[in-house]
């Protein structure tokens, strides 16, 4: 069993009670990475969602050509300091549940919490309590994304409009 006091402070559970929270735990693992590795790759079946506890995840495009994802190709980077960034891999609840982008550790080592989707949902189904503040939770996480996406489309179009001068 994972101890609470491992994730009581991430942003994503400060609503929760300590029963709610020892509920959810029990469908979790922690998992650890080194710099580098991946957690999951585009394309692979999402079946979890993540959480980070310590250190720093990157979002990447896989390139088409084989080369091999990089910081080039990051969209969104994820760590525990900032809250709407501590949560990623929300595809295990939109079909076709693939996963869209690769995930990376960044940091010298990271780690994460991995939660079954499908044990998750059952969660929220039987408690409603907890499906309500995990829910509102993301819609900030997918907003937040939404957000980093637009910055990176206005940068990509401002750039295009420099180099077309």
């Amino acid at each position: 069993m994972i101890p609470v006091e491992l994730v009581e402070d991430l942003d994503i559970f400060k609503k929760f009670s300590n029963d709610e929270l020892t509920r959810f735990l029990e469908i979790c693992s922690v998992e650890e990475y080194q710099v580098g590795q991946s957690l999951f790759l585009e394309g692979s079946p999402a079946k979890n969602l993540w959480v980070v506890i310590e250190g720093n995840v990157e979002l990447r495009f896989e390139m088409p050509n084989g080369k091999s994802a990089s910081s080039e190709t990051a969209i969104s980077s994820h760590r525990n300091t900032i809250p709407e960034s501590q949560v990623f891999g929300w595809s295990c609840f939109i079909p076709p549940y693939q996963m869209r982008l690769s995930a990376y550790c960044t940091s010298r080592r990271c780690k994460v919490l991995k939660i079954n989707a499908t044990k998750l949902s059952h969660l929220m189904e039987e408690d409603n309590s907890i499906g309500f503040k995990l829910m509102f939770y993301l819609v900030q996480v997918v907003g937040f994304r939404f957000k980093q996406m637009q910055e990176e489309v206005a940068k990509f179009i401002g750039i295009n409009m420099m180099n077309s001068w």
